[in-house]
């Protein structure tokens, strides 16, 4: 399984995020405590907004680890909402096309998971896709077949309603072909402004998802901390595969089959669950 990073705040450098924490996602790449395996090399990639029309995104094929022009890019690259992504490829290529995070316009989207039977429903899902926006689709992953599936079914204009219903679909098809559980996975999406990030999975036991405690409450905690007064602003928010830090305490896990949205002056945790479109 993949692990990934989403950051939403005061502006920061994107090295001090993937790199500069122990356990950094960057280290995830090659020792990865919770996910599915240790090492996750199949490419990588980061998107962020920087005040143009669209995000920029930087993708590659070689390991996280071993990739100097991404640790280049992300010493000299501020951000105050930026995705990561490190892959560990389930049956699709090594490409640069199937590296996360997607883009469309103004949205990104990166997943950690996968849907069971894939070969059975990848055509049903596919086809459900708006012709308008399948053209745009140029790699051979699930993850872009649910982006593309969630914008078809209204991603700019309910973020929380579309994921449900994409969810929903790959489910009912999956369980049409056979498949008890077809959908596990957790999923990050954005527009540039507000952030969303869900857990589920078809049978109950999500990949593993968490969001920091604020950082007004992290100072209380460990008020000796240099990090938590010189780099830290109180409006930080990162949610992740799997913690980065050594704070004890620091993170709190995403509940199952929920939902998290953080905007500017709102951040809420609520329940979520798939819908059957129409």
């Amino acid at each position: 399984m993949c692990r990934w990073l989403a950051y939403r705040g005061s502006p920061i450098r994107l090295t001090d995020v993937l790199y500069t924490p122990v356990h950094s996602l960057i280290d995830q790449s090659l020792h990865s405590k919770l996910g599915a395996e240790t090492a996750n090399g199949d490419g990588f990639g980061i998107g962020w907004y920087d005040g143009t029309d669209t995000p920029g995104v930087f993708r590659g094929t070689e390991p996280a680890w071993n990739d100097a022009n991404l640790r280049e890019l992300s010493a000299h690259t501020t951000s105050p909402l930026f995705f990561a992504h490190i892959r560990a490829a389930i049956g699709s290529s090594v490409q640069q096309t199937n590296c996360h995070p997607f883009r469309h316009q103004r949205w990104l989207w990166m997943h950690n998971g996968f849907i069971d039977g894939l070969s059975d429903i990848k055509r049903d899902l596919a086809f459900e896709i708006d012709p308008a926006l399948y053209v745009n689709i140029t790699g051979t992953t699930d993850t872009e077949l649910m982006f593309y599936l969630a914008l078809t079914f209204g991603l700019e204009d309910n973020p929380p309603g579309a994921v449900a219903r994409m969810i929903g679909f790959v489910e009912e098809r999956g369980r049409a072909h056979g498949h008890q559980f077809p959908f596990q996975g957790t999923i990050a999406t954005s527009d540039g402004d507000s952030l969303w990030a869900f857990r589920y999975s078809s049978e109950g036991r999500s990949r593993s998802l968490y969001f920091n405690r604020s950082v007004p409450q992290l100072r209380e905690m460990y008020p000796d901390r240099p990090v938590l007064r010189e780099k830290a602003a109180d409006d930080a928010r990162l949610v992740v595969s799997e913690p980065v830090g050594d704070l004890p305490g620091a993170w709190i896990e995403v509940p199952e089959a929920h939902y998290g949205v953080v905007s500017k002056g709102r951040e809420e945790l609520l329940p979520f669950a798939p819908q059957s479109p129409v």
